[in-house]
């Protein structure tokens, strides 16, 4: 189908083809369903993509997606500031919100260890972490990352970065999420069992 469309067409299924979890079909529905769209519609679309890339930016205590710095929960004084949950993504950060399990705040990694990705501590928020335990006031580290192989490493690795800092717990969230399995994706009562089940890490 596609390779019979006009070029300009052609080229906006090829950028919807490049989303994360949008294939060559869904390109070509979503290019036919704007073609067929109010003008002012597809307008609205584009100014909320660029205002996206214009009016937000990263927490710098936190790096999770912000309009203000530092963000609204790093800045928000009746959450735990003293704990700190540990995540791979910002969407993590949306889905334990939306349990309403925890009251501390967070540390987005942007990623995992994935040595055969190339992907070392350089190259995740890991020391940005450890600057904010070096700082004090830090009680409890919760760890949140996904139970895949990366994830493991990941959480093994701060395990082991964080060991000498006396009096900081650190912590894994517990039971409910499955082998394999993504937070970002998990519904709020697992989220909320796995984080009330966190246990010790060693």
């Amino acid at each position: 189908m596609s390779s019979f469309l006009p070029k300009s067409i052609q080229n906006l299924i090829d950028e919807f083809s490049r989303l994360p979890g949008i294939g060559p079909k869904t390109a070509e529905r979503l290019a036919i369903h704007l073609l067929h769209s109010p003008h002012t519609r597809i307008k609205d679309l584009g100014d909320s993509v660029l205002n996206m890339k214009d009016g937000v930016e990263f927490c710098s205590r936190c790096w999770h997606l912000a309009d203000q710095d530092p963000c609204n929960i790093c800045s928000d004084q009746e959450r735990q500031q003293g704990t700190i949950c540990v995540v791979e993504n910002v969407l993590d950060v949306v889905a334990i919100e939306k349990s309403r399990s925890f009251r501390g705040v967070y540390h987005v990694l942007h990623g995992v260890l994935s040595p055969i990705d190339g992907i070392g501590p350089e190259d995740l928020k890991l020391y940005d972490l450890e600057k904010r335990v070096k700082e004090g006031g830090i009680k409890e580290i919760i760890l949140a990352v996904n139970p895949s192989v990366e994830g493991e490493t990941t959480a093994l690795y701060i395990g082991k970065m964080l060991k000498p800092y006396e009096g900081v717990r650190v912590t894994r969230i517990a039971r409910g999420l499955p082998v394999g399995g993504e937070l970002g994706y998990a519904d709020e009562s697992t989220i909320s069992r796995a984080m009330t089940g966190r246990m010790g890490v060693e």
